[in-house]
């Protein structure tokens, strides 16, 4: 046999350079009994003694032994180094398919606006249609009364002009006579009378019936109706710059530009990205910001921070840190020499940017829901078995009492109103979304006073949605366009606001028995619960269908047990939590039956913890226990409501409903 061949018995191929000899080491594969105890690093196998001196004289070695250790550290820091990738890899995947889940739950959610909005007009489509088709029959119906009441006076006079011409005739067709005499004067007389009868010869009427349908311009706008929003940018290439990325002065606007960035690298040339920002002081809270949004992928974000001191700067991209977030910030009384002082003001910045979205929703993201401006409107209904029963059949018997309100921009007009609230002293405050401004009414419905001024600015209204009143007094409004909640002193003075930078489109806002305040951020899907001073308490709420999820939330109401009870538009249910988020109840299906929502809006709830829930696509207001259990509707058959959202309830115990499709607000009696 052959030096290196294997033998019968062997069970591998070859002999493999590290094969051991029995106590003395490893077998040379080129010398047969000896050891190798040296390695070739040139060659990078194991050598004897023979190797060395002959074919490997030349070549560097060292010892064998020393050479396995340090290829078995340099292996176990390789191990090492892919062991500490998995968790990585691990919190990747999770992160990731967290992200495709909500991207699929988003898809289906807009999927679900697109039917329904285009059912909707659809129906609005076969209304006109139905509207149009019984004008026409009304219209040719008083057209061809005329017509038909002429003819049958002509018809009836050529008949009896007729009748006695024949009889005439015949009546000279034969000898006169004494006997015929007084025949033939009647039908004298008679002739005479219908020779001077007064006929309508000339027609009454005309037969012009013509339609105008000026269809082109709608034709146009259904052709772009809609568009799907969304960037490509992603947190880990974005970039932060500006000098109010490392330090600002005490009291003075302070900005960081924020460029997007694909996955590689390429600067995005779009907005509607989804920014949040915030500015943490030493104490926790939040200093003042906004996002400014220039849609070519670059955004501001201005902030001012009232005191000195180290802090932390968070800027999020779809909920993600950006690369370097979070920063370090060092606030100081005047401007350190070594940095170069800011070349753009944020005054100047917020008269030439446009504002931010704050979202990728832009036109719509979850559909547009009421006062996002959507004309979107729930139908008319009148008395029926589901809007309003019959009061044997209705444990609570409510009437309406009276309606203030057209549409307009005066005083006691509005034009979307939307928020409701009232307060301990007998009034009733209305967020006039449209008209920028809240409108304050006696419980009697006497017009009081009115304030706010539109803008974007501290102090202004851009799209006031929400309205409370706290214990204290201070009139809270959610201002949905400006992404923060303002607060105004019972007399409309502009006091301070509160979710700047973190809110994203406020819609409801309400106070719990704490004093603090609930916000309902229907872009972020999510409630925040602030302090007044502007500290985050507790946050929960994400997008998506699950119990601790919404699609769309509107507005919030608190029990006597401190719960929060939350109206989840698209997902057509309401829905109560405990002050930290826990999930306690859930109630409501879409339909119109009892108990069902067609995308539920304002809520409220009585001294006995009964829920009053304001059902906006079916026009009508439903009222459960404590429990869910449906209990009644609020009668509105006198004067049926049309798209209804807020809702509160009166010192004196009545029920009070933004009109929305009817620019008004009306007054229902309730447990009386």
């Amino acid at each position: 046999m052959e030096a290196g061949q294997p033998s019968p018995d062997s069970s591998s191929e070859e002999c493999t350079v590290l094969e051991a000899l029995p106590d003395k080491g490893l077998a040379c594969h080129t010398h047969t009994g000896k050891v190798t105890e040296l390695y070739c690093s040139g060659c990078e196998v194991c050598v004897c003694e023979v190797c060395v001196s002959g074919e490997h004289a030349d070549h560097p070695t060292l010892p064998l032994l020393d050479f396995l250790e340090t290829h078995r550290d340099g292996l176990q820091e390789r191990l090492t180094a892919a062991q500490n990738r998995l968790p990585q890899i691990s919190e990747a995947l999770v992160s990731l398919r967290e992200i495709l889940k909500q991207l699929t739950n988003q898809r289906d959610l807009i999927e679900e606006d697109i039917h329904v909005s285009f059912e909707e007009l659809h129906k609005t489509l076969d209304v006109r249609k139905s509207v149009l088709l019984m004008e026409l029959e009304v219209t040719y119906g008083l057209k061809q009364k005329v017509l038909q009441a002429q003819l049958d006076t002509l018809l009836q006079g050529h008949r009896g002009i007729a009748d006695t011409c024949t009889q005439t005739e015949e009546a000279l067709s034969v000898k006169a006579s004494a006997a015929s005499l007084q025949a033939e004067r009647g039908l004298g007389e008679r002739l005479g009378e219908l020779a001077s009868q007064g006929l309508p010869f000339q027609a009454e009427e005309n037969d012009q019936l013509d339609l105008v349908m000026e269809a082109e311009g709608l034709r146009k706008s259904i052709h772009n109706l809609g568009t799907i929003v969304t960037t490509s940018a992603v947190a880990s290439h974005s970039e932060a710059s500006g000098v109010g990325l490392e330090q600002c002065i005490v009291g003075l606007p302070a900005c960081v530009t924020i460029t997007t960035r694909d996955k590689a690298g390429g600067h995005c040339r779009t907005g509607n990205a989804i920014l949040s920002a915030e500015v943490c002081t030493p104490d926790g809270s939040v200093a003042d910001g906004e996002i400014l949004d220039h849609k070519n992928g670059t955004y501001d974000f201005v902030y001012t921070v009232n005191k000195e001191g180290e802090f932390s700067l968070a800027l999020r991209l779809y909920d993600q840190h950006i690369k370097g977030s979070p920063f370090s910030l060092r606030v100081t009384r005047s401007l350190d020499p070594e940095v170069s002082p800011p070349t753009t003001t944020a005054t100047s910045l917020a008269a030439t940017a446009t504002p931010s979205t704050g979202s990728s929703e832009g036109a719509k993201r979850r559909g547009k829901s009421p006062g996002s401006g959507s004309k979107k409107k729930g139908s008319r209904r009148t008395g029926s078995a589901l809007g309003t029963p019959r009061r044997k059949e209705n444990p609570i018997e409510d009437d309406l009492i009276f309606r203030i309100g057209t549409k307009g921009k005066n005083k006691g007009e509005f034009t979307n109103l939307q928020g409701v609230s009232t307060s301990s002293n007998g009034r009733i405050l209305i967020a006039d979304s449209n008209n920028q401004c809240v409108q304050i009414f006696s419980n009697d419905g006497e017009f009081k006073s009115r304030f706010g001024v539109r803008g974007r600015s501290p102090g202004q209204l851009q799209r006031p949605t929400g309205v409370a009143v706290h214990p204290n007094g201070d009139i809270i409004i959610a201002d949905y366009d400006n992404k923060w909640v303002s607060i105004f002193s019972s007399e409309g003075k502009y006091k301070a606001k509160l979710g700047s930078g973190r809110l994203m489109g406020p819609k409801g806002v309400s106070v719990d028995q704490n004093g603090h305040v609930i916000v309902v951020d229907n872009k972020a899907c999510t409630v925040f619960i602030f302090q007044p001073t502007g500290k985050l308490v507790t946050k929960f709420g994400s997008r998506g269908n699950g119990d601790k999820q919404f699609a769309g939330p509107h507005f919030a109401a608190v029990n006597n047990n401190n719960e929060i009870i939350v109206t989840d538009f698209h997902n057509h249910s309401v829905k109560v939590f405990t002050p930290e988020g826990e999930l306690l109840l859930k109630f409501g299906t879409n339909g119109e039956g009892n108990g069902q929502f067609n995308a539920p809006t304002g809520v409220a709830v009585d001294v006995n913890g009964n829920i009053i829930v304001a059902d906006w696509g079916n026009s009508r207001i439903q009222v459960f226990d404590g429990s869910g259990s449906f209990l009644s509707y609020i009668n509105t058959s006198a004067d049926p409501l049309y798209g209804p959202q807020g809702l509160a309830l009166t010192s004196d115990g009545h029920v009070v409903v933004a009109d929305s499709g009817n620019h008004c607000f009306k007054v229902y009696r309730y447990l009386q």
